[in-house]
This record gives structure tokens, sequence and C-alpha cells, in this order.
């Protein structure tokens, strides 16, 4: 599993619950607006609002949550002008981390991202700087409950997929980032369940830290940029111990 969906599944164990959600259907309102005033308020002809309405239906956001978010991307105007921003740096002992924004300001974004990676042992790069290092892909996490793997296989392969694993408690469906809309739309119609549906960002390799206080310091980083409300997502190459304790 990546590093990214291993450190997610570890981070939903810890602290307030309400709190967790809170800030999720935060970044997931923002992400539904984005995608309805960029492409329309209608997902069967916008395939980043059907992703990001998949992605807010996983984390069991009320459907009038999802509905009020789209009718304010109809309605609004220059209130909740997002711009997507991806800054790419170093945490410590050399994890290459990319942090994924939607923010309203620039100027005030850059800075908070600048500051976390200077906290904790980190240095924020220039562009590029570890984007190489990673591989932009569609992700489907299907549960293997009550799942023919080999049926399942099969139809991801016919629809376009690029590799299908088993990972944990789940199947893994991975595509091209063009073939991630026929790939998605095709499993939805059959009603499999997803357990997580979007494009990520996958490392091609992953590094393992042996200092605790590397680990800390590391640890400390991605929550920090995760508690930041203009960051949706934080990837990273960290191959996240199975007994890590947060």
């Amino acid at each position: 599993m990546s590093g990214h969906n291993k450190w997610s599944k570890i981070k939903n164990k810890k602290g307030s619950e309400d709190k967790r959600r809170g800030k999720i259907f935060t970044k997931l309102t923002r992400e539904i607006i984005v995608a309805a005033k960029e492409g329309g308020a209608d997902p069967d002809y916008n395939a980043s609002l059907k992703t990001a309405i998949e992605k807010a239906k996983a984390e069991n956001m009320p459907n009038d949550n999802i509905e009020r978010a789209i009718k304010k991307a109809s309605g609004s105007s220059d209130q909740d002008n997002y711009e997507e921003i991806i800054y790419e740096g170093y945490g410590p002992s050399g994890v290459a981390v990319i942090v994924s924004c939607l923010t309203d300001n620039r100027n005030r974004t850059a800075p908070e991202v600048r500051h976390a990676f200077d906290k904790f042992g980190g240095n924020l790069g220039t562009t590029g700087s570890v984007m190489f290092t990673f591989q932009r892909v569609g992700l489907l996490q299907i549960l293997k409950e009550n799942v023919d793997e080999e049926e399942l296989m099969m139809t991801s392969i016919d629809s376009g997929a690029s590799d299908f694993r088993e990972e944990d408690d789940v199947f893994e469906v991975l595509t091209e980032v063009e073939n991630f809309s026929n790939v998605r739309d095709t499993l939805s119609d059959l009603e499999y369940k997803f357990e997580f549906c979007d494009l990520t960002y996958l490392p091609n390799t992953e590094v393992s830290l042996t200092e605790e206080e590397d680990i800390k310091n590391l640890v400390k980083l991605i929550d920090t940029l995760e508690d930041n409300d203009d960051v949706q997502d934080v990837y990273h190459n960290w191959n996240v111990p199975e007994d890590l304790e947060v």
C-alpha cells in the first residue's frame, strides 16, 4: 500500500473523529466547489466533479452537504476563487513530499507550508524537485469482502486498468490518468464500493527511517500540513511502519 494511504489508515485511528471529519468535509467541500465552477454542476458531464462526489461519499459526507457545495459553486462569483498549487520538498532524511493545495490566497498558503517544512527538519524545494520520484495514476481501492477477485481483476483490466494488486483488506486497481474515469464508471455501474477512488501520486521507491527523531519530525510535518485547511493532500515516499504509533 502506498505510504499516503497507509498513513491515512493510521490517522483514522487517532484523535477526535468529529474534528477529523469536520476537517475532511471542509476540504471536500472546497474540492466540489472548484470542480463544479470549472466544469459545470452535472457530474455526468464533469469527470472532476464526479470524482469529488465519489470521494465525499466514501467519507460519508451527507448528500445535503454535497448538494449545498454544488449550489454554492453555481451561484457564487468571486467569493470562492480557489486555485490549485503544488508544493514540493523534502522531509527529514530526504523523504520526498508533495503538498497539493486549493487556496484563495497563495500569499497566506506559501509561508505556512514553508514554515512547516522548516520547523520539522525539512526544506521546501522548487517545482520539479521531487515530482520525478512519483507517478500520477488513478487508484481505486475496493474492500475484499464479498468480492470475487478474478472477476474484479478481469473487469478492471478490460475497462482500461493498468495494474491490479492485493493489499491488506482491499484490492487495488491502478490506471493511467486518461483511463481513470472509464474504469471508475465501469466499476461503479457494477455497484463495487470504493474505499478510495481518486487520482493520486504513488512513489517509485520508498524511504525507510531508522532514527526516532526523524520519524517524530516527519509525523509532525505531515500532521501540520494536513491540518492546514488550504492543503488537500500530502503525498510522500516514506515506507510507513506497520506498527507505527502516532
